[in-house]
């Protein structure tokens, strides 16, 4: 049994967490660094955006998954470097022998041979946390050194027998809850290891600190203990992917739970919620909806003290970023505990002229990770993309999901993956190699050069946008969005803890950080809790907050289509975007980079789009094509015409 001392409540639990949201030394680096080597006239930024620093590259991926061989690493990095990519996270992957277990002597001095190149080839490098995934266990070793650190669950049982290592949280008059280990797993490096296999190594329990103090000392300790000197400098940033709170493969129909997490739930929500644990199982049990938000909240709570937290702080002490990603695509909350917050874009979440692009929970990601990078001062944001859509994924659909994430402000792509090997089954595992073993990659120069340019400029660019969507710490509503979308009204999501514990609220906004919101877009009746309804009402007053699409106690102005949200922003705030005719397929972005203003527009649609053009602040203005990195002197800027899947710059100095 472990005892952690103190419970915050959720009031405290905010204060106190919103100091890890204060700029990190990475954060000023990286945006003076942006800031300078941009210029002051448009001819000096026009030629920065041709080559901007390296620092904005590709970072893709790179799956270590064969027998490893010293020469053969530096040649791929060679070959990376020649083809535009000048980083990459060195992966840990199955198909590794068993002689290069993860975090070995032997694996270490691999990934020695990867980083020491890459130092001399002026090259970046994000250490993977992992063997293989979800973070957190170091490959079973966690559970190994003390088995009361494997993950944990809550079972419903009709029976209270229990087996050693299980304890009883509670009885009501038809069932028993039993804290009982989940028996998740993790996906592992080596043949034999994988999902359903008997070699998948053990996941940790990361709702217990000490499980996460462990997993911190078995890989991190020893990385600084490594390579320390090159943190800060060619190792730039850990990233730790979808940590998972029950383990893959864990047991059916159970919930998350550590010990004492009973304890822990009481001090969070202010009441014992022992007597209501039927709710998470049962949806006729009394207020089991109201029942499952609140577990669901205190779960990410917890989630968040006692590993995002821990990790951000090691990170912070090591002089490197934390980034990577959540569970979740709509996890915003965890996000401010990452350097460079991130979401991932993969087995076909996404696809080009499908609804989904625009509906249901992954539509969210891409606004997710760069709202959460403007709301918590950060320099960058990523995305982990192309992972599992197979071997037939085109050239047209990475250049389309790519346009799809820098449009809403990702700054850092990690395309998954280039593999070291594509032997045997390595070749099939989840495919495809988006690098040097697909047919593209003779081109691929001229598409990592683009995502380098268009990164720097969302990265260089101070984005302009005073919408806000309000969301929760895990979940984003999308259909407000949509409407935003295809009206080219932009946007940032704000979940309502960073509204509680950052913002400043009177008539005229929001102001979190740097950036202001002068409307905040309420979308569904679950999103408002009663300390966001409190602070928010100046700005309910002032009728400054819409609810849609239906009506919200307590918001006057209701927009029940997306007309009418429309027609409602006009009257709040004026357009920064007019086309005229109106197209739904026209996604834009708007920064500004040392005075100067800069559009970037894609066309999401499957037709050619030609259309007037206006834009809200006058001055000289010209296109820039950004993959040939050719200003368009003859074509109109009063025009806009993409065709499918092609993106433009206007450039405007006023």
């Amino acid at each position: 049994m472990h005892r952690y001392g103190h419970v915050l409540s959720r009031r405290d639990f905010l204060k106190t967490t919103a100091i890890v949201t204060g700029t990190a030394a990475f954060d000023d680096v990286h945006r003076a660094s942006a800031a300078a080597a941009a210029g002051g006239t448009v001819d000096a930024l026009f030629q920065r955006f041709v080559d901007p620093p390296r620092e904005y590259t590709l970072m893709p991926f790179w799956f270590l998954n064969d027998d490893l061989d010293p020469a053969e690493l530096r040649r791929q990095l060679d070959d990376f470097a020649a083809h535009g990519v000048y980083g990459v996270v060195p992966h840990a992957r199955i198909g590794l022998p068993r002689n290069l277990a993860f975090m070995s002597d032997s694996w270490l001095n691999m990934l020695e041979v990867c980083i020491e190149h890459a130092a001399q080839r002026d090259m970046l490098i994000i250490l993977y946390d992992e063997g293989m995934y979800p973070s957190g266990s170091c490959a079973g070793q966690v559970a190994a050194a003390n088995p009361l650190h494997a993950t944990r669950c809550l079972e419903r049982r009709t029976r209270p027998r229990l087996e050693p290592g299980e304890t009883l949280v509670y009885r009501d008059d038809a069932y028993c809850y039993v804290n009982t280990p989940s028996l998740g797993r993790i996906r592992g490096v080596h043949f034999g290891m994988d999902d359903g296999e008997a070699g998948a190594p053990a996941s940790a329990d990361i709702l217990n600190p000490e499980a996460v103090a462990s997993f911190l000392h078995l890989t991190h300790d020893k990385h600084y203990e490594r390579f320390g000197a090159h943190f800060g400098n060619t190792i730039i940033a850990i990233f730790t992917d979808e940590p998972d709170t029950l383990g893959r493969g864990h047991k059916r129909n159970v919930k998350p739970w550590t010990w004492e997490f009973d304890a822990y739930i009481a001090s969070f929500l202010g009441y014992d919620f022992k007597p209501h644990l039927r709710a998470l199982w049962d949806t006729d049990a009394p207020d089991a909806e109201q029942h499952r938000r609140a577990f669901a909240h205190a779960v990410n709570a917890r989630l968040e003290e006692s590993y995002y937290r821990p990790y951000h702080d090691w990170c912070e002490a090591h002089h490197i970023a934390l980034t990577g990603h959540p569970a979740g695509s709509m996890d915003i909350g965890t996000l401010k505990y990452f350097h460079i917050p991130g979401q991932d874009v993969v087995w076909r979440y996404l696809e080009p002229y499908k609804n989904k692009s625009l509906e249901g929970e992954h539509a969210t990601m891409g606004k997710c990770s760069s709202s959460a990078k403007e709301n918590h001062g950060r320099a960058r944001n990523l995305n982990e993309c192309f992972g599992a859509y197979g071997w037939e994924f085109t050239w047209e659909e990475m250049r389309w999901l790519t346009d799809w994430l820098l449009v809403r402000g990702v700054d850092m792509l990690s395309p998954h993956a280039f593999y070291y090997s594509i032997r045997g089954p390595r070749r099939n595992e989840r495919p495809p190699d988006v690098g040097p073993n697909n047919v593209w990659w003779d081109r691929y120069k001229p598409y990592a050069d683009y995502c380098r340019r268009i990164s720097w400029l969302n990265a260089a660019g101070d984005h302009v946008c005073d919408v806000a969507i309000l969301g929760t710490p895990v979940f984003l509503p999308w259909r407000a969005a949509r409407a935003l979308f295809e009206g080219q009204r932009d946007f940032n999501y704000l979940d309502t803890d960073t509204l509680c514990e950052k913002a400043r609220v009177d008539a005229s906004g929001v102001t979190v950080g740097a950036k202001h919101y002068t409307v905040a877009i309420v979308d569904g009746t679950d999103i408002l809790d009663t300390e966001s309804r409190k602070l928010l009402k100046p700005l309910l007053d002032a009728g400054r907050v819409l609810a849609y699409p239906e009506p919200i106690a307590g918001i006057d102005t209701v927009a029940s289509d997306a007309d009418a949200l429309l027609a409602h922003l006009d009257k709040l705030t004026p357009a920064d975007v007019r086309l005229r005719p109106a197209n739904p397929d026209i996604r834009y972005r708007h920064l500004v980079v040392n005075g100067i203003h800069l559009y970037f527009f894609t066309n999401e649609g499957s037709d050619t789009v030609d259309t007037a053009l206006s834009v809200s602040v006058s001055g000289k203005a010209v296109w820039w094509e950004p993959y040939t990195s050719a200003v368009l002197e003859d074509v109109s800027p009063e025009n806009l015409s993409l065709a499918p899947g092609q993106s433009r710059v206007l450039c405007v100095c006023s």
